[in-house]
């Protein structure tokens, strides 16, 4: 760690968003974090606000992720699994195949490539281990149009669950926030292909959605429990929101 005595905290997907804000609220804890996302630029700009360090990476390929592991060093505090996204809301009918296998790619198998890559090195954080999977609603509910994105969260959740059944005689935490609708910059406006007035009315007149901060306060809060505590699943919500079906909105 170079003379660097902080904690160290990994996450993924932090070019933007809920990982952009962890980033940002991990440092302001005092650990030493990771910033690992696609998009260089992006990461290496917030990794000089934070002070910490940039490593480009697409968790779908092995090489990258490699990389991230050596990038990390041996010994890493905090994994959080924040890669991830939705694409599309057609009708499971209507399913496009090549969508689907995206979101898989990223949100399943990436949060798997990672997770064996650090594994030892959370392991050897004396106990501090923790690793938190950015989960969804949508991984524990279903609901019309989800699709793929459903099955994709519901598949982060199932693995969570399996991995702490079976890491419970190692000195790792396991956890899983699994946040509903949440107003980021680029979440909607991903899911519709760059439709930005279909991405707005995803949000129209909702009192108060959650913002990127307000996970990033969670898995802050779930990462700095005392090492004895395990938070399984924090399930977070804006008031307005009772289910992905049900949400208030206030008439326009």
């Amino acid at each position: 760690m170079s003379g660097d005595d902080r904690r160290v905290a990994v996450v993924t997907g932090a070019s933007s968003g809920i990982g952009a804000a962890t980033a940002r609220r991990l440092a302001a804890e005092g650990y030493r974090v990771v910033c690992a996302a696609r998009r260089a630029e992006r990461v290496e700009a917030l990794a000089a606000e934070v002070g910490g360090l940039a490593v480009p990476c697409d968790v779908t390929h092995d090489a990258d992720v490699a990389r991230l592991a050596e990038a990390a060093g041996p010994v890493v505090h905090v994994l959080v699994n924040n890669a991830g996204g939705a694409l599309g809301l057609e009708p499971v009918a209507a399913a496009d195949v090549d969508l689907w296998q995206r979101m898989y790619d990223t949100n399943v198998l990436g949060t798997l490539r990672v997770t064996k890559a650090l594994l030892p090195a959370l392991v050897a954080a004396d106990g501090e281990g923790i690793v938190v999977n950015v989960g969804s609603i949508a991984g524990l509910l279903a609901y019309e149009g989800g699709g793929g994105y459903t099955v994709a969260k519901h598949g982060v959740h199932v693995m969570t669950e399996t991995l702490r059944l079976e890491l419970v005689e190692q000195p790792v935490r396991v956890t899983e926030v699994a946040p509903g609708m949440v107003h980021t910059e680029e979440f909607s406006l991903t899911r519709f292909d760059g439709d930005r007035e279909r991405a707005d009315r995803v949000y129209e007149g909702v009192p108060g959605p959650l913002v990127a901060e307000d996970v990033a306060d969670a898995i802050a809060w779930m990462a700095t429990r005392p090492a004895h505590v395990n938070v399984d699943l924090l399930v977070i919500k804006p008031r307005a929101q009772a289910a992905p079906h049900k949400v208030h909105r206030l008439p326009s």
